[in-house]
């Protein structure tokens, strides 16, 4: 979940010097690996109880402790992290896509829009803040969009390839579709090419354009806590990274539910995996409320909005720390 760099050093984001910002935006990229590991290393479990949940008919489980309980019965403790491989990769890659971009598109925001007085003033929230030299929250929102958007080109066959390999509920592996990610990425492109890999890209920028909420909202706590607190930069980046991400999902989650269902819909055709259902993303909404109401829009809330924080949080522990260190 998915899936950013804060102020550096937990302070506002001014305007670099050229030599400097280049010198950034690589460690952006660099920094966004570190990330990613952390992230998965905490927050996939949740994230493997949260897919089922989000695709399960009603009554396979009671709720996410009866899910994470039939999993590790059934399948072992390797149950709750199946499907890692791709997101342990694809995670780096992301966060490393995901992150730098951000602390670049911070920089060019920043320079070319934020920075100019003629153009700032007819940007919303903006007008209370004179500080010319620093990116406000509304910024850091817009850079989260197009951040996420950046992303979404490589999350989308990433995450299409974990959700599969999670919904498969066989502990005999000769009983599965996929026996793993290059097998289940070799079948979809064989038989679907790479428009079948890319199915639900549109739903996974939907999903990331939620990004505003998550980099504004970690700007503006960074912001409080630093000024209204004595807390060292690490914790900040902890509290302000794992209540941020909790903002981000609040808002967030009904398109992640539409998104997953799309994910693991069966491609049909020479896969003979079953019949498709939906032939885009609005059909899969409408389905989730005609079988569950609004309440299908929030199943599997409860593992991802637990595993939101942690997960997060240390991600952005990881990251701002690389940030902080000189090379």
């Amino acid at each position: 979940m998915s899936s950013a760099q804060a102020p550096v050093q937990a302070s506002p984001t001014t305007v670099p010097a050229p030599t400097t910002a280049s010198k950034k935006d690589y460690k952006g990229f660099v920094a966004g690996v570190f990330s990613g590991i952390a992230k998965l290393s905490v927050g996939h479990p949740f994230d493997t109880v949260k897919v089922r949940l989000q695709t399960s008919k009603d009554g396979h489980f009671k709720g996410p402790l009866d899910c994470t309980l039939q999993t590790v019965r059934k399948e072992g403790l390797k149950g709750l992290y199946k499907g890692a491989t791709p997101p342990l990769v694809g995670w780096m890659v992301m966060d490393s896509v995901m992150l730098g971009s951000l602390t670049t598109y911070r920089r060019l925001l920043l320079e070319n829009v934020f920075s100019q007085p003629h153009l700032r003033r007819y940007i919303p929230f903006c007008r209370s803040q004179p500080d010319l030299k620093t990116l406000p929250s509304f910024g850091h929102g817009i850079a989260g969009i197009l951040a996420g958007t950046t992303v979404s080109f490589i999350a989308a066959p990433v995450e299409h390839v974990k959700a599969r390999l999670q919904v498969q509920y066989a502990a005999d592996k000769t009983k599965r579709m996929y026996s793993g990610p290059i097998d289940c990425l070799r079948k979809i492109l064989s038989t679907h090419g790479i428009r079948g890999l890319y199915r639900g890209l549109f739903a996974t920028i939907l999903f990331r354009s939620f990004f505003f909420f998550w980099w504004g909202s970690y700007d503006v706590l960074t912001r409080y806590m630093k000024h209204n607190t004595n807390m060292s930069a690490p914790v900040i980046n902890f509290w302000a990274g794992g209540i941020s991400a909790q903002i981000f999902w609040l808002t967030s989650y009904p398109s992640d539910v539409v998104k997953q269902r799309l994910m693991v819909d069966p491609l049909g055709g020479k896969l003979n995996d079953g019949q498709k259902q939906f032939h885009s993303w609005k059909d899969a909404a409408r389905t989730v409320y005609q079988e569950r109401g609004w309440r299908g829009y929030w199943r599997g809330f409860v593992p991802c909005f637990l595993r939101a924080f942690p997960a997060n949080a240390m991600a952005l522990v990881a990251f701002e720390g690389v940030m902080r260190m000189n090379f």
